[in-house]
């Protein structure tokens, strides 16, 4: 592991923010100047920890030497082999020391502003705020050539929501926006409930909270779309179903 101090403010508060990461590529480069960025302007207490969950690319290596000269509050979790999203999530709620707790995924596809968005509804008092691209208030941003993309997506994530809520007892309509966050406390509670290691961890987190009475608040979010990459297709989407 390589870790850093976290800085607290003077109320002794910090918001954590975690990104799973598994070989992101050309991206991880982009996503660091923008955390870099942010990090440097923000007036709140933040620490950002990257859990490479069994990367197999240089992404380990790249990250060691942007923190060890990197002045900012940001530590790194790496292991070996891959594990899935939802064990990557899991390994970094647990080691963040945050009073409010945030994931992401690492392309930051949910700007810093949508993060933020979060992060304000979890200091007005949520225990569980996630992002919604359903959200009546939420926009999405692409390109016109990915117009009949973005649609297909749409459909497919209509009928994944309605699959999902005959089977679970779930009312949100958009389970798996990758942006998710949660109070330090409700992180300890519902972490030991949680088993899933793939992509079905959002839907097991959520049911967590169902049924242990937490509640959940959903946020608009503003959706971009630069390119047709997806984990939700037809064998994630099958592999979450069983």
């Amino acid at each position: 592991m390589q870790e850093r101090t976290p800085a607290r403010g003077r109320d002794g508060t910090l918001i954590s923010l975690i990104f799973p990461t598994y070989n992101p590529g050309a991206a991880l480069a982009k996503t660091w100047r923008q955390i870099a960025d942010f990090l440097a302007a923000t007036a709140d207490n933040w620490e950002v920890l990257f859990v490479c969950d069994g990367c197999t690319d240089d992404t380990p290596q790249r990250l060691a030497e942007w923190i060890a000269t990197s002045t900012q509050r940001v530590r790194m979790l790496s292991y070996a082999p891959n594990r899935g999203k939802g064990y990557a999530v899991r390994r970094g709620l647990a080691a963040a020391h945050g009073s409010w707790r945030i994931f992401a995924d690492v392309d930051l596809a949910y700007s810093m502003e949508d993060v933020e968005r979060v992060s304000a509804k979890l200091r007005a008092g949520a225990d569980v705020a996630i992002a919604s691209r359903t959200h009546p208030e939420s926009r999405m941003i692409l390109p016109v050539a990915l117009q009949g993309y973005a649609y297909r997506r749409h459909l497919q994530s209509v009928l994944f929501s309605a699959l999902v809520r005959g089977l679970l007892p779930l009312r949100q309509r958009d389970t798996q926006a990758g942006l998710k966050g949660m109070t330090g406390r409700v992180a300890e509670r519902v972490l030991p409930h949680l088993r899933c290691n793939g992509f079905g961890f959002d839907c097991e987190l959520l049911t967590a909270c169902a049924r242990l009475g937490i509640g959940v608040q959903e946020v608009p979010v503003t959706v971009r779309y630069d390119d047709r990459t997806s984990t939700t297709g037809g064998r994630p989407t099958l592999r979450m179903l069983r």
